[in-house]
């Protein structure tokens, strides 16, 4: 009768944190499929415009598509004050996010790249996020310290926005091959299987002239 008890003990706690789990994991689902309606949060000034379709993009030009070409080079400043260029990653597969502290789907993300960098960065990925903020840096560090995050950040700005097409929607994503060349790009809040697949694609992408050390990442000579 004891064990009977036991094993229905057993049961009943397997079953209620199935359940517990089944909820959690449907309130988390809702919380994304809400931040993707919104798919994200224009620049300051601009209201809580959604991004456009890939479709809206095209037609408008909102949002200028750069798949396929040499992603542009650049030179910025990290936090801390030391120099990073995109050419400093030849041969790296390169994940650059455009981002800001008040941008809520880009804190949804952030802790994504933070597992794919740990999962991925030995296979050569390297995962760049360039700040948009208007705030002082102390405050974005302190930002980036809640975050944990593992990554660069690089303080952005006009050129490098222009540069990139005019980042009009935050988050905005470009996904740079082993060869320099951008292989994929977001504008707005994607899921989390889109950006793992997207970071295998620009790891694959020039894998192999990666290895025989002709690749030339930045995409052209000097820096934004």
């Amino acid at each position: 009768m004891k064990r009977n008890v036991v094993v229905l003990t057993l049961i009943i706690l397997v079953i209620a944190a199935l359940l517990w789990a089944g909820i959690e994991n449907g309130r988390m689902h809702k919380l994304e499929q809400e931040l993707r309606a919104t798919r994200a949060m224009s620049m300051p000034g601009m209201g809580n415009t959604a991004a456009p379709t890939a479709d809206e993009q095209d037609a408008e030009g909102i949002l200028k598509d750069l798949r396929g070409k040499p992603a542009p080079a650049f030179t910025l400043t990290t936090l801390d004050g030391k120099q990073v260029s995109l050419a400093d990653y030849k041969g790296k597969a390169v994940l650059v996010n455009f981002w800001a502290t008040w941008c809520a789907p880009c804190k949804l993300e952030m802790p994504w790249f933070i597992d794919f960098e740990k999962e991925y960065g030995p296979q050569g990925l390297v995962v760049l996020g360039v700040t948009q903020d208007d705030a002082p840096k102390d405050e974005i560090q302190k930002f980036v310290q809640k975050i944990g995050l593992n990554y660069p950040v690089l303080i952005g700005g006009d050129k490098i926005s222009t540069a990139y097409g005019g980042i009009e929607y935050l988050p905005s994503t470009f996904y740079i091959g082993r060869d320099g060349k951008v292989v994929a790009q977001a504008a707005g809040l994607i899921s989390r299987d889109e950006v793992e697949a997207n970071i295998k694609k620009a790891l694959a992408e020039g894998a192999s002239t990666s290895a025989g050390g002709q690749v030339s990442a930045g995409g052209h000579a000097g820096g934004v």
